[in-house]
């Protein structure tokens, strides 16, 4: 009988010690923004727990250990072939590349502590730990640092690369700072999992199904249910309630083209963050879980602990709670999915702010809603709201502040309890006051010495959201010249021919030596959002090497923004003149494009960024302005 071992294994003891690979048939890697804010979260939150500043490095051996679940393992032709738990060794694995990308870069002595963890080369021949033949391109990229484009290849290598430059913008080591050594050594010495392996793949696979299906534990969520379902003593209702509660379950696994088993989860605990979680752990040592805490971990222990102050416990509120409270939110939570996925008039926001990958929006734009509110009053609750967040976190972005999970947790909790259950003009007043109190504005923030938009330019953090203020500023210079409203479009990178990010200047700094006074300067101003378009990833490529009289021509053939650097737009456009003289917008057509005329273009990219997140949208989501809510 072949042997089943199953031991526990630190994250050094794991991955140094062998190399994993997955079988042609394991599905790809699927894990999206909000599973990797989620695990650094947890991680992060838990060293904190126990690290106190002034700690030497030695001190982490006393730290309290991490247990992050088992992965089933089956060892044949001298490999180790993961059955179960590709998604968190994959994770791991590139989150160890981050870190150890940052200490070499910092010069950190631990570095040695990680490399082996990623690489190693037995008898002189190089292997990543995670020998995944097509996933390799990535992961040694990403390894040595190299750019990487993730156009046209598989799922997997597409994920692999966007979870690597979440685990970047979360910006783990500028939020650790002097703390990052002690992190690395955390990590790599008190996390860890079980291994559970075996020789033979049947007994592999048999061990998954067991522990997935047969005798598989009550989830939370059916905790949950039997805790509400126990004090409704009438048959009918308890089976009627019973059947309440298993269609909105069903309704929110099943939503979309993919079942997703984690999704009735998610959406209780936004709800429940969103209406009652009053109190959140403080930010230092030794502190414990509150109910924000409590309730994204534990959520069914949590409502039982807290049955009083939420008026359960009884037959009745416990029969209103299932058949009344859960389809109301659930059926708003599965319309802010709609949302996210599809644009929808009313709704964009929802639809801008999931592009950003903004993963608390689920749970603050629940916080309003009374389970009172007809269908327009839910809609335009979460209009508004979606629209503060898109407003509030543009913001902050083009400032380069963080906005990851755990960086705007705080911020999210203190938002949900000062908007939760407002009616719609108060809600629209408190979100707009708050957006005229905001130290934060596209102009800069005194307090934390950023700039706003004179100072943006594209680097590793701020790509990504320079894409999506180009899409914006984009579709509504379009719009404003007649055209439709072509966002989603510019966004989709499922197209065989995406859209990408143009520079208007070509990379050659001799044409410009006679205006900067070294070529850190000039790539400084080349990347400035100023200089930048958003073109077809084909056009963009054939464009490159060209001067701006070469682009100008063929830029008036492409998107309206773009076009405006020429006459042609400028030429039987009555639409688009009566819109940029309504908003008074400085657009101006160019014969030349050096570094003043870059200056005067993003002094337009200011003026359209300052009307796109205007404070001014909030109002046309009261019931009685000219909105097309």
């Amino acid at each position: 009988m072949s042997a089943i071992t199953p031991h526990y294994r630190t994250v050094q003891q794991l991955l140094q010690s062998q190399s994993f690979s997955i079988d042609e048939y394991q599905r790809e890697y699927k894990w999206e923004r909000e599973n990797i804010e989620e695990l650094l979260g947890d991680l992060r939150d838990k060293f904190l727990s126990c690290y106190q500043e002034g700690d030497k490095t030695k001190e982490v051996s006393s730290y309290e250990d991490y247990f992050l679940g088992s992965i089933i393992v089956s060892k044949r032709n001298s490999k180790n072939y993961l059955v179960d738990g590709q998604q968190r060794v994959t994770s791991l694995t590139l989150l160890l590349i981050y870190l150890h990308n940052a200490a070499k870069a910092q010069g950190l002595s631990v570095v040695g502590n990680i490399a082996p963890l990623i690489y190693s080369a037995p008898f002189g021949d190089p292997l990543f730990n995670l020998d995944i033949v097509e996933r390799l391109p990535v992961i040694e990229a990403l390894f040595n640092d190299e750019p990487f484009n993730p156009d046209g290849k598989d799922e997997s290598l597409r994920t692999m690369y966007s979870r690597y430059l979440d685990i970047a913008q979360i910006d783990l080591v500028g939020e650790l700072k002097e703390a990052l050594p002690h992190f690395i050594y955390w990590l790599i010495n008190k996390v860890g999992l079980i291994e559970i392996a075996t020789d033979n793949d049947s007994y592999a696979y048999a061990i998954f199904e067991t522990m997935n299906d047969r005798g598989k534990p009550l989830s939370p969520v059916d905790m949950l249910k039997a805790h509400l379902l126990a004090p409704i003593e009438d048959d009918l209702q308890r089976r009627n309630a019973n059947q309440v509660w298993k269609r909105q379950v069903l309704d929110l696994i099943s939503w979309g083209t993919e079942p997703e088993p984690e999704r009735d989860s998610a959406c209780i605990k936004a709800w429940f963050r969103s209406q009652y979680a009053d109190t959140k752990r403080e930010g230092k040592a030794g502190a414990v879980d509150k109910d924000w805490e409590l309730i994204g971990s534990v959520f069914h222990r949590w409502v039982r602990d807290n049955r009083v102050r939420l008026n359960l416990g009884g037959d009745t509120a416990n029969l209103a709670f299932i058949t009344t409270h859960f389809p109301f939110f659930s059926s708003a939570y599965r319309q802010i999915l709609d949302a996210s996925r599809h644009y929808t008039a009313g709704l964009e926001a929802v639809f801008y702010n999931a592009h950003n990958e903004f993963t608390w929006q689920n749970t603050v734009l629940l916080a309003p809603l009374r389970v009172t509110d007809d269908a327009d009053t839910v809609k335009r609750k979460l209009g508004v709201t979606a629209s503060y967040l898109d407003i509030w976190l543009m913001r902050r972005t083009v400032n380069y502040i963080r906005v990851g999970y755990s960086s705007t947790s705080y911020a999210m909790w203190s938002l949900c309890k000062e908007i939760r259950g407002l009616d719609i003009g108060k809600l629209v007043q408190v979100l707009t006051d708050k957006l005229e109190a905001d130290d934060v504005t596209f102009a800069g923030s005194p307090s934390r010495n950023r700039y706003g938009i004179s100072d943006l330019c594209m680097n590793q953090f701020s790509r990504r959201y320079i894409y999506h203020l180009l899409a914006r500023i984009t579709a509504f210079t379009e719009v404003g010249a007649g055209k439709p409203d072509l966002f989603p479009h510019y966004v989709d990178r499922s197209l065989p021919n995406p859209c990408d990010i143009e520079h208007i200047w070509a990379d050659k700094f001799d044409a410009f030596a006679d205006e900067f006074s070294s070529e850190e300067e000039f790539q400084y101003a080349r990347n400035h959002v100023g200089g930048l378009l958003l073109l077809p990833a084909d056009v963009n490529r054939s464009y490159q090497a060209k001067a701006f009289p070469e682009k100008a021509p063929l830029y008036a053939q492409q998107n309206f923004y773009a076009a405006t650097l020429t006459d042609t737009a400028y030429k039987n456009q009555p639409k688009f003149d009566a819109f940029r003289k309504a908003q008074q917008l400085p657009f101006k057509a160019y014969a030349t494009f050096g570094s003043a005329e870059q200056i005067e273009r993003r002094e337009l990219v200011e003026a359209l960024v300052n009307r796109v997140w205007s404070p001014e949208r909030l109002k046309e989501y009261l019931p009685n302005s000219a909105g097309t809510v």
